[in-house]
């Protein structure tokens, strides 16, 4: 028995908003298109589905309304000019931090021979995305958690990212004073926000990607360290933050001292979303 795309994206569709998923009708599409191994923009051209088919998208349907990432149903996540391989384990890369990856590809690109380290690599994503756009880069990559090393190694694989298993704090002493760019997505969400967390990432992305102390800067003062011992002079640093830390995120730059040109940039949304700043 065959079953109609359209009938199938639609009640697929209903079941997510009503559990609560805000991307209900792309998550529909997504996971169909999935399902038959298709691009989701040639689902147009699909007009009856088979039923073992159906039956697999029902399957990931009720997973996608239990709030499992719709990436790790997928395994594959888009960012930039590349697709990612994700899953259990590792940080879903958001939207909002192609924007940061942009501003590092755009201060990267005009340096003849730019060495560029990506902190709390995770997925490998802003390392990855670095390593397409600006191919005569040196780029160093960084990951404390030991499964989101083995995904970052899968999606650095072939590109000659320099990928090491360690903490920001401690890592990369023999580039100390010779890094143009430090780019950072850090944990930032604090400890108390956790009811807030949207499930998807509360309960499937590793804690240690999403939490940093009570304030949800601490490894933001980590960062800020670390930046002024890489950098050579004049050298620049991005990091990502939370919406609600657009003047104490920039703050943590501003007051040390030793930091020029402390900028904070909004998201797509209008939001604040990451700050960068100059060494002197």
């Amino acid at each position: 028995m065959v079953e109609t795309r359209r009938a199938l994206v639609r009640d697929a569709a209903a079941r997510l908003h009503a559990a609560g998923v805000a991307s209900a009708s792309h998550d529909a599409e997504e996971l169909l298109a999935h399902v038959l191994d298709v691009p989701r923009s040639r689902l147009v051209l699909v007009e009856e589905v088979s039923a073992a088919h159906a039956a697999r998208l029902r399957a990931l349907v009720g997973r996608r309304a239990a709030r499992e990432p719709l990436q790790h149903l997928t395994g594959v996540c888009g960012f930039r000019y590349v697709e990612l391989v994700v899953g259990p384990g590792v940080f879903v890369p958001r939207p909002e931090t192609e924007l940061l990856a942009g501003w590092a590809v755009e201060r990267a690109a005009p340096l003849a021979a730019p060495v560029v380290v990506d902190l709390c690599t995770g997925s490998g994503a802003i390392a990855r995305a670095l390593a397409d756009e600006v191919p005569h880069a040196r780029i160093h990559a960084v990951e404390l958690d030991e499964t989101a090393l083995e995904w970052a190694g899968r999606n650095l694989a072939g590109t000659g990212v320099d990928l090491r298993h360690g903490s920001m704090g401690e890592a990369f002493g023999d580039l100390d004073g010779e890094v143009d760019i430090v780019v950072c997505n850090p944990p930032y969400i604090p400890l108390e926000a956790w009811e807030s967390v949207a499930p998807e990432a509360r309960d499937h992305d590793p804690h240690l990607a999403l939490f940093s102390g009570a304030d949800g800067l601490d490894a933001f003062r980590v960062l800020e360290r670390v930046a002024s011992r890489l950098l050579r002079p004049g050298g620049v640093v991005g990091a990502e933050h939370a919406d609600v830390q657009g003047v104490s995120a920039p703050a943590i730059f501003s007051g040390a001292g030793r930091w020029r040109e402390v900028e904070d940039h909004e998201d797509l949304a209008g939001r604040p979303r990451f700050v960068t700043a100059r060494l002197r």
